[in-house]
């Protein structure tokens, strides 16, 4: 099972690094890749940099495509880039499972994967999905969602929880708790709180200064 991961400058790092801890725990093969390839760093958001593997016009085909979210200025650059629109979609299209978490799935929306699908995304970015009429929001802010082959996960730690819910669906539900149990990913957070609705897309707000 290969598991491809486009990365772009100013991409959340617990998007592309807890899913890929859970993923190789379960032994799959992950390919984490970039536009411009091995030899051009890249930067999570916050300015941690990291290489990657592969370029995307040396990478090998994906039985998953999972698509990170990240900074909102790398978000509205990534949206209008047609290399990387144009990579999800060659991809995407004989993918077993198209997944994103956070605000990947308006990076999937922008190149079209995500018409006529119920999906999930950082709650705060839930008005940005206006953009995209044939694509509908699930209720709730769910951790996750499954809409046939499409998953799609909420804010940032959420991609844990999607990890597992992939893992489940393509090894089964003893291998995912195996994955559980090796990383012991049994979440108790010391505070809780309640998630307010925003009414504004925060790319719109990037406008304004």
């Amino acid at each position: 099972m290969r598991i491809g991961i486009p990365v772009y400058d100013g991409v959340d790092m617990l998007d592309v690094a807890g899913p890929y801890e859970l993923f190789i725990t379960a032994g799959y093969e992950i390919e984490v890749v970039s536009a411009a390839g091995k030899d051009v760093p890249l930067t999570f958001r916050g300015g941690f940099s990291f290489n990657v593997g592969k370029s995307f016009k040396d990478a090998a085909s994906f039985e998953v495509l999972w698509v990170p979210g990240g900074d909102p200025p790398a978000l509205n650059k990534q949206m209008s880039d047609q290399t990387y629109l144009g990579f999800l979609r060659d991809r995407g299209r004989d993918a077993k499972y198209v997944c994103s978490v956070c605000e990947g799935a308006l990076l999937l929306a922008a190149a079209g994967l995500l018409d006529g699908y119920t999906v999930t995304t950082h709650w705060a970015f839930y008005p940005c999905m206006a953009r995209f009429p044939n694509v509908t929001l699930a209720s709730g802010y769910p951790r996750y969602c499954l809409d046939r082959n499409r998953l799609t996960g909420g804010g940032i730690s959420s991609g844990l929880d999607e990890a597992l819910m992939l893992i489940q669906l393509i090894s089964g539900t003893q291998k995912a708790q195996d994955v559980q149990q090796f990383t012991q990913y049994y979440p108790r957070p010391p505070v809780t709180s309640t998630i307010v609705p925003e009414t504004e897309c925060p790319l719109d707000k990037l406008k304004k200064h």
